[in-house]
Order: structure tokens, then C-alpha cells, then sequence
């Protein structure tokens, strides 16, 4: 079992930032990806960003690059995804999750997921 808590989320103005993070706990051990996603109310979850534990390779989905980085504190096996340059096009609850294999975007290939944060942007 693994345990994401996602913390870091609020109501800021567009153009503001803010920075997600989300505690890994339990067996983490092959759950080598891990991702944020976001779900804003009447859409689908998006896949937002990913990184690989092991080769620190990182992934944006095209709306977010350049604004938002992910990153990782292996000593605190904690993620974090900074977010800058807000837009109210980005509010949505944030999850992150994660997978031990298959393709970093697909919500499918993710096993375990946090409760989710509520960002909200206002213009």
C-alpha cells in the first residue's frame, strides 16, 4: 500500500503562484512514477506533469509548460509541483498518484491516489 497526501493549495489571483506537494508513505518501493493530475468540476481528470523517481526524467502536459515544474526531495520522498503564473483556467482539484509502470499521462496506469488539494485562480 502505498499513501499520497497533497498539500499546498488555495485561492490566489491569476498571475500568483503557489507550490503542491505530496508525502509518500508506506511501500513505495517500484512505484517509480508519479504524477499530478487535475480535475476541475464538470471535466475530466487531465494529466498535468510526471517525473520518474529513478531517472528524474520530467513531463508537462502542453498548457502548463514553462509555468509549472515538478520535482522531487528524496529524503523526504516527497513531490512537489510549483506552480507559477497562474491562470484561472487552471483551477481544479489536484491529485497526485502513483503508477509502477505504463504510460506517465494515462489516469489508468496510476494506482494509488492522494485525496486531492483545491487550487483556485481568480481573475
Amino acid at each position: 500500500q502505498v499513501q499520497l497526501a497533497e498539500s499546498g493549495g488555495g485561492l490566489v489571483e491569476a498571475g500568483d503562484s503557489l507550490r503542491l506537494s505530496c508525502a509518500a508513505s508506506g511501500r513505495t518501493f517500484g512505484y517509480y512514477t508519479r504524477g499530478w493530475f487535475r480535475q476541475a468540476p464538470g471535466k475530466e481528470r487531465e494529466f498535468v506533469a510526471a517525473l520518474s523517481w529513478v531517472t528524474d526524467s520530467t513531463y508537462y502536459t502542453d498548457s502548463v509548460k514553462g509555468r509549472f515544474t515538478i520535482s522531487k526531495d528524496n529524503s523526504k520522498r516527497t513531490m512537489y509541483l510549483q506552480m507559477n503564473s497562474l491562470k484561472p483556467e487552471d483551477t481544479a482539484v489536484y491529485y497526485c498518484a502513483a503508477s509502477q509502470g505504463g504510460h506517465y499521462s494515462r489516469s489508468l496506469d496510476y494506482a494509488y491516489w492522494g485525496q486531492g488539494t483545491q487550487v483556485t485562480v481568480s481573475s
